[in-house]
């Protein structure tokens, strides 16, 4: 491969480099992945066993924070960058339930993705699905159906759900990356991060390095986890909804944690924000 290769160029379909999007999805128990993911995620669960519990928890935690958006925020125009396959309980049918009215784009890369996801939105005038790099915001916020299928000038929820922490080469271009989209955003706007979370020391510190060195050697080419002084710089400027940055699982939970959180629970961290 070229050097001159940018290295968060779209997977496509490449049976040979496993998607986020359909690892995710295998993860989750769907059926919409290839060999390759299924054995990249098989690979990483050797070094971290519980690794599927951060899809689960992670999807528990979007869904959460839509209910609070739409119920207690009143947010009806949602922005999600890296949405992902099509699985249940999607943004728009968590927030449409509750505010019929809500709008809702969805933005991912991958092909597959966005076959699935314009399938499943054929008859949902509330919502679109486009195929973009959320990695170059000009060309989301740009986007036709981003500006006309939005109301700029109203409350915005933008979600960046284990999205970041995919983005290869500087480690502080995320933090521009989102000063992009803050600037964009309406006052009364709301964001949603959630994002590989490195301690800093301890045993679970070690085995954050071990799982990225993992995934380095493998099709994804690699992750980065942030500190929590990291993460909270992707919300420079705005106002922190309480718990504040804590791990998904501590992040209104539905009720009393039982048990404690295992590895790869204690190691995504989330958190939510509102724009003065």
């Amino acid at each position: 491969m070229s050097s001159n290769v940018d290295p968060n160029t779209p997977p496509g379909v490449d049976p040979t480099r496993a998607s986020i999007a359909r690892m995710y999805d295998y993860a989750l128990g769907g059926s919409t992945h290839y060999d390759i993911d299924r054995q990249t995620l098989d690979e990483l669960t050797k070094v971290m066993p519980e690794v599927s519990d951060l899809a689960i928890e992670n999807r528990a935690f979007l869904i959460r924070l839509c209910r609070f958006l739409a119920t207690h925020a009143r947010i009806t125009q949602y922005l999600d960058c890296g949405s992902g396959l099509p699985t249940a309980e999607n943004v728009h049918q968590v927030v449409q339930r509750l505010q019929p009215e809500a709008k809702v784009v969805y933005v991912d890369h991958d092909p597959v993705v966005s076959a699935h996801g314009r399938a499943l939105l054929e008859d949902n005038e509330r919502t679109r699905f486009i195929e973009g790099d959320i990695f170059d915001p000009p060309s989301i916020l740009d986007n036709e159906i981003v500006r006309t299928q939005l109301n700029w000038d109203e409350p915005i929820a933008l979600l960046f759900v284990a999205t970041l922490h995919h983005h290869k080469g500087d480690r502080h271009r995320p933090a521009e990356i989102m000063r992009s989209y803050l600037d964009a955003l309406p006052s009364g706007s709301y964001v949603a991060i959630s994002h590989l979370l490195n301690p800093g020391e301890g045993a679970d510190s070690e085995a954050m390095h071990v799982f990225e060195d993992a995934v380095a050697r493998g099709s994804l080419g690699g992750a980065t986890a942030r500190t929590r002084e990291e993460i909270l710089e992707l919300v420079d400027g705005l106002e922190l909804v309480e718990p504040g940055l804590v791990e998904l699982s501590k992040w209104w939970s539905d009720g009393p944690l039982l048990a404690p959180l295992n590895i790869a629970q204690r190691l995504i961290a989330g958190v939510v924000a509102r724009k003065p």
